[in-house]
């Protein structure tokens, strides 16, 4: 989920042994992350996990409602939602007196409240160019006077002092925000953990490294940062006074039980956060069985064990009676993400808008099984991608299916028609008589492999010659954004759950950013554009319809699944609900 939420299909980075996992005391909350964090400042960091700890460390103006669903936004730091004048182009807000920062030696012994500047602060950081925000798309060009601010800059850093209208502090509690254009979606963005606040003196204390102190006014603050290995949270002794009071829904007993239970509880109850990195799927399921960890993901080689289906209906599952009778809890979540592989649209080989280009990126989306990927590698649990929106979130229209269906023998007839003729050695050339040759970005662990035999023998059956640069993540994403990957395999998880948080992805100026295939057609990058003025509604859902057309006429993505995620809880997990916006740490109670 989450962030700009960048989540590897099927990427790790190290590996961490289950059986290394040490005991830990009552009111620890242990879980594992299958990739390391890059770091922990807003400004500086996309992947998911490293904003999981983001968003528990530093506080947005605001959040969601834990048990509500569908999401509903609420305030956070703020007294009450934003008032938004101005034709949707103005939003004010009112911060709530009493939060402070958590202690830290920047502040010289005093406590550190925070304030409407703050704020101003740490928006402006998201567009310095000398931090090179991978979240700066989400405001450039969004605030009132901040083009003038960033050509006074140049290739230097902002000028913070320099005041600008788009965004600013009234008063000590009062942050305004004026906007270039309308846009009555834009407090679902500053729910991004991204936007969370952050103290310039901090900040400027340590420059070297911000990722690796997070000072926030969140409710845990950072222990131990053992990079691809280990990350320790312990609550903030700083942290306000908040009292669980959220309203289950009648029509779900899970929120029912955990409002009855965690009502007029101080959060959080949970003082300690393990994660412990643990990159291999049959490790991580080891350890939780073993009660090492708390909550974790039904990995997908365990599904099949652990969950009973329905043979008419894989989705329709229940949980293996020898877990259920341990008392382990089973919660299950169609997550608001959409899978893909892309194409780098710049590259010469599998890039450009010509027919012959087009065709190439068909035929390779055609030869891919998606629905064998999804009843093997995904054990059922997955429902293919037929829309660049997913359900669940604003703007998803169920009607309207660009997925590519499965045709090999289609694929290749295509591929003939464009001119990508057999050569000697048994592969396709060029249609100019060059040797033709891709290469796919992967990951190295054995989750990474059985994607990569589906994907070469779909390479095969349009004998096309594929090799795959197997990297870590990050090595992946910075050759990604260097351009220098021809395909990648990737998830983006709502960041907030509105439809312009998914199409921003296709838009010519987010290259390098959100849009990872650097897809630049004007015609999709002006109807982006014209959906940024509109509300959720009828007039946006045709642009929507449009661009989605777009994009099956181009082919710079093969959509792959969205996944229904199993987490399971040992019994001693109280108040656990399983949110697809933001992490339940804060919210549960470990009884051991």
């Amino acid at each position: 989920m989450k962030k700009i939420y960048q989540v590897a299909l099927c990427t790790v980075i190290t590996v961490y042994s289950w059986s290394a996992l040490a005991a830990t005391p009552k009111e620890t909350l242990n879980i594992a992350f299958p990739a390391g964090a890059t770091g922990f400042d807003p400004a500086k960091v996309s992947d998911s996990y490293s904003l999981d700890v983001v968003s528990n460390i530093y506080d947005p103006l605001v959040t969601y409602d834990y048990l509500a669903r569908p999401a509903k936004l609420i305030p956070n730091t703020i007294e009450s939602m934003p008032v938004i004048t101005n034709g949707g182009k103005t939003y004010t807000f009112k911060i709530k007196p009493g939060i402070y920062f958590a202690s830290d030696p920047a502040f010289k012994g005093k406590k550190r409240e925070l304030v409407a500047a703050d704020y101003v602060y740490s928006f402006k950081r998201l567009l310095d160019k000398t931090i090179n925000s991978p979240q700066s798309y989400l405001v450039e060009g969004q605030f009132v006077g901040a083009d003038k601010l960033e050509k006074e800059a140049g290739t230097g850093p902002l000028n913070y002092d320099t005041q600008i209208k788009g965004v600013k502090a009234l008063d000590k509690y009062t942050l305004q925000i004026n906007l270039t254009h309308v846009n009555y979606n834009f407090s679902t963005i500053l729910a991004m953990p991204s936007f969370g606040a952050v103290a310039r003196e901090v900040i400027e204390a340590n420059a070297s490294n911000t990722n690796a102190h997070p000072v926030g006014t969140g409710p845990y603050e950072l222990k131990t940062w053992k990079p691809g290995s280990k990350i320790v949270l312990e609550a903030n002794p700083s942290f306000r006074k908040e009292i669980f009071d959220f309203k289950g829904n009648p029509k779900d007993p899970v929120s029912m039980q955990v409002a009855k239970e965690m009502k007029g509880k101080i959060i959080p109850q949970v003082k300690q956060v393990n994660i412990n990195i643990i990159n291999e799927e049959q490790p991580n399921w080891l350890a939780f069985l073993n009660d090492q960890l708390d909550v974790s993901q039904i990995p997908q080689p365990a599904l099949k064990e652990a969950l009973v289906m329905n043979p008419k209906n894989p989705l329709d599952v229940t949980l293996a009676k020898k877990y259920a009778d341990k008392g382990i809890q089973l919660q299950r979540l169609k997550a608001l993400e959409i899978t893909f592989y892309f194409f780098n649209m710049e590259d010469p080989e599998v890039g450009g808008y010509t027919p012959r280009k087009i065709a190439l990126r068909r035929a390779i989306a055609m030869a891919f099984p998606r629905s064998e990927t999804i009843a093997r590698i995904r054990r059922g649990q997955a429902v293919p991608v037929e829309y660049a929106i997913p359900e669940g979130v604003a703007g998803y229209n169920p009607n309207l299916k660009i997925g590519v269906k499965f045709n090999p023998a289609k694929a290749n007839a295509l591929l003939d028609a464009a001119g990508y003729k057999i050569g000697k050695n048994g592969y396709r050339t060029q249609p100019d008589g060059s040797p033709l040759s891709i290469q796919m970005g992967s990951g190295s662990a054995a989750i990474d492999r059985q994607w990569n035999e589906y994907w070469q023998q779909a390479f095969d059956s349009l004998k096309i010659k594929l090799t795959f640069k197997v990297a870590r993540w990050t090595e992946l994403s910075k050759a990604n954004r260097e351009g220098k990957l021809q395909m990648w395999g990737l998830a983006w998880s709502a960041d907030y759950p509105d439809g312009q948080n998914f199409m921003q992805m296709f838009y010519g100026p987010n290259k390098g950013d959100a849009n990872f295939s650097a897809f630049n057609l004007p015609q999709y990058n002006k109807d982006y554009e014209e959906t940024l003025k509109l509300p959720n509604g009828d007039a946006r859902q045709k642009l929507y319809d449009k661009m989605n057309r777009m994009l099956a006429q181009y082919q710079p993505y093969i959509f792959g699944d969205t996944r229904v995620g199993s987490t399971v809880a040992h019994a001693n997990v109280h108040g656990l609900k399983v949110n697809p916006l933001i992490t339940y740490w804060r919210f549960i109670e470990i009884k051991k």
